[in-house]
């Protein structure tokens, strides 16, 4: 057994080493709509061959080394595995509907057998900032994520909060080229120390599949796999393509580029577009040919695109098809995508998915070690590496509908399972955890069934789907329940979300809100463009940014602050409260906000400087409407939300808690997510550190 298991190591590193030896790609930094800052590969070549050989030369003494290490780590615990499954937005309400109704009877049976409990989340209650406190047990304030946007405060422009981008800080101009002299940034912004770090510490190791915010990875004992916030091949956060022969000319949507084609006979002849390419002096965009053949009689077309064919049905995705795009000097970059024909008569129309770094050539780290993510591409094929993978704004926008973007839910969480239970059965001890996405993705998008009158109803099929959030549940039970198959006494399973759903009927403007109040001063006319563009802010006092903050233009801390700190800012921020509590819906009469939280007077952490003034607290049925989060700003306070995108969390925390199952009882009638990291290091006898604020829900087993 040995011998064998030996053997089998000894394959994977010499595979390992000749990956390396004769790569195909090059090491990229992707940075959203930055194109590419390539490492010199000669510094990588040669490094990967030393840790190859060194690795292959100890290999036998490490063996033994891990192994008595290992034995050391679990001397203070008598479980074997903590397992978790995340299901990215269960509502509480929901499953207890679900349950009590008979179908969820895995959970049901988990309830009984241990425990099930609202589990209270963040404020605010988004996904970034709730996974992060879920990582390291502690508030915003201590682990520096706030929203899935932070705000430059010297252009006043967003950011994606926990990733800072960068290029090489030098490079060689040679012709047209530029070559990078050093290595480009790429820096996780979350702070605080992950659970399974202080695991690793002692000897204990973990699996740690697509959960948010680990993207790039930290190095630490185990395996993981990076989700939210990890980048498409363009560097944005998913950019769809839509091929139309219709007459409607070249635009923009939001999150996809629409591009006109043209018959030729049967043949339309046009490109894909790829990353801008950061080794040229002009950015050009990489492009790869693209030919569709149409087959009318058949409803079908064949599809080319350098190093395939194949055919492709109309209203069936594609394969994950293979994309290389060539950046000169022998550097090639390698991406994924899948195909996905909405019609062939009388109007062409094709649709192609964001392209996703392909996981087998991965042109970022997206795993620890790096290889992992080649090891699950070559154990089940090409996956999804995008971090919100599921294309939500290519429904909003109308180019695919229900059934296409359900497709795309499923095909992705089916690929999400075989990882899973792939890292379950190899994970023996320690901590095996997975955050399943498509509950989070399809409530967003299909909310508007459970409500008759929601605003985004008119003009849509309101019964074709009206039951999919049940199914959605039922889905995500069978899989509780094969999981549970999966586990023997000296195990600890829990089921969690980060917080729950309720309907986006209406959009608030916080920006229109200020300038209509006096608190925010247009240059010219009454409206401004996406991001501020016509915004004075030497005459501005407060701005919304996210889908949840607001900012004091502070004087001293903005490039063009004129707001004193001290009382002034306070003085400022009472006012603006107390205004905020009272804005009635006059379409509705109803109550729009229900807290306006004062982030100093909540959170005391050292990152405290980087967070919001103000945290709105919509009422359920509100959130920061589309415009508003875009940094728009006109007349318009209050609107419907009429796109597809018509569930939401972004509101008063106290209203969406998630859920928590454990097959053990715990000590505690109102569990938190900051207590899930603490918990986690007390069942297997690690002393929980003391900057930590979460308290352990199981004290013994």
């Amino acid at each position: 057994m040995f011998k064998k298991f030996f053997n089998k190591k000894i394959v994977f590193l010499f595979f390992f080493l000749f990956y390396f030896l004769y790569p195909k790609t090059t090491y990229a930094y992707i940075g959203p709509g930055a194109g590419f800052a390539f490492l010199t590969s000669f510094a990588t070549l040669f490094l990967t061959f030393l840790l190859a050989f060194f690795t292959i030369l100890f290999w036998p003494v490490r063996l033994i080394f891990r192994a008595l290490r290992r034995k050391k780590g679990y001397t203070k615990t008598d479980i074997n595995r903590v397992v978790i499954i995340g299901l990215d937005g269960l509502d509480p309400l929901l499953t207890r509907k679900f349950m009590d109704e008979g179908n969820l009877p895995n959970l049901k049976k988990l309830k009984e057998q241990g425990s099930f409990n609202n589990l209270g989340t963040t404020l605010p209650a988004m996904s970034p900032v709730a996974w992060s406190s879920f990582i390291t047990g502690v508030n915003p304030s201590k682990h520096n994520i706030f929203d899935f946007l932070s705000r430059d405060k010297r252009t006043y422009l967003p950011d994606i909060s926990s990733v800072q981008v960068g290029k090489a800080s030098k490079v060689l101009p040679i012709g047209k080229y530029l070559i990078p002299l050093g290595k480009p940034e790429t820096k996780l912004l979350r702070k605080s120390k992950p659970f399974w770090n202080l695991l690793s510490d002692k000897h204990i190791s973990s699996s740690i599949i697509r959960v948010p915010i680990t993207f790039p990875p930290e190095k630490f004992r185990g395996v993981l796999l990076s989700a939210m916030c990890v980048p498409d091949l363009k560097g944005s956060q998913g950019t769809f393509s839509f091929y139309t022969a219709a007459s409607e000319g070249e635009k923009n949507h939001t999150g996809g580029v629409q591009i006109p084609v043209a018959l030729e006979g049967n043949k339309i002849r046009t490109y894909i577009a790829g990353p801008k390419n950061s080794l040229t002096k002009d950015q050009e965009e990489l492009r790869l040919p693209l030919t569709v053949t149409i087959d009318k009689e058949k409803d079908e077309a064949g599809i080319e695109v350098p190093g395939e064919k194949f055919i492709l049905k109309k209203g069936v995705y594609s394969h994950w098809v293979k994309l290389i795009f060539k950046a000169g000097l022998g550097i090639k970059v390698n991406g994924i995508c899948r195909f996905y024909i909405k019609e062939i008569s009388p109007h062409f129309k094709l649709y192609v998915t964001p392209i996703n770094i392909d996981p087998e050539k991965p042109a970022l780290p997206i795993s620890h070690p790096f290889f992992y993510s080649i090891y699950l591409s070559k154990l089940f094929g090409s996956y999804a590496t995008l971090g919100l993978a599921e294309d939500t704004w290519a429904l909003n926008e109308r180019i695919i509908d229900e059934g296409a973007f359900l497709e795309q839910c499923y095909l992705t969480h089916k690929e999400r399972e075989l990882m899973f239970f792939n890292a379950l059965e190899k994970t023996r001890q320690g901590v095996c955890a997975c955050v399943f996405d498509a509950t989070d993705r399809i409530q967003h998008m299909f909310f508007r069934y459970l409500d008759d009158n929601h605003p985004a109803n008119k003009g849509k099929d309101t019964e074709k789907h009206k039951n999919e959030i049940e199914k959605l549940y039922i889905n995500m039970d069978n899989l509780v329940g094969r999981a549970m198959e999966k586990i023997n006494g000296k195990d600890i399973l829990i089921i969690m979300s980060d917080h729950g759903f309720k309907p986006f009927r209406r959009g608030i403007n916080l920006n229109s809100w200020l300038y209509k109040n006096g608190y925010l001063s247009l240059k010219n006319g009454n409206e401004s463009r996406e991001w501020f563009k016509d915004v004075d802010w030497e005459k501005t006092k407060a701005y919304g940014l996210g889908l949840g903050g607001m900012y004091i233009n502070l004087k001293g801390r903005e490039a063009k602050g004129i707001v004193n700190p001290g009382k002034e800012a306070e003085d400022l921020k009472k006012e603006i409260i107390e205004k905020l509590k009272s804005l009635k819906d006059e379409k509705t009469d109803g109550t729009t906000i229900t807290e306006v939280f004062d982030s100093s007077k909540i959170f005391s952490g050292p990152y405290l400087t980087n967070s919001p003034d103000l945290f709105i607290g919509y009422n359920a049925g509100y959130r920061a409407s589309w415009d508003g989060v875009t940094g728009k700003v006109n007349d318009i306070v209050i609107e419907d939300n009429t796109k597809s995108w018509s569930g939401d969390h972004c509101i008063d925390p106290r209203l969406v808690p998630g859920v928590f199952f454990c097959n053990r009882k715990i000590d505690s009638e109102n569990p938190q997510i900051i207590d899930i990291a603490p918990t986690i290091l007390k069942l297997f006898g690690v002393e929980i550190p003391p900057y930590m604020e979460g308290k352990a829900l199981i004290n013994s087993v």
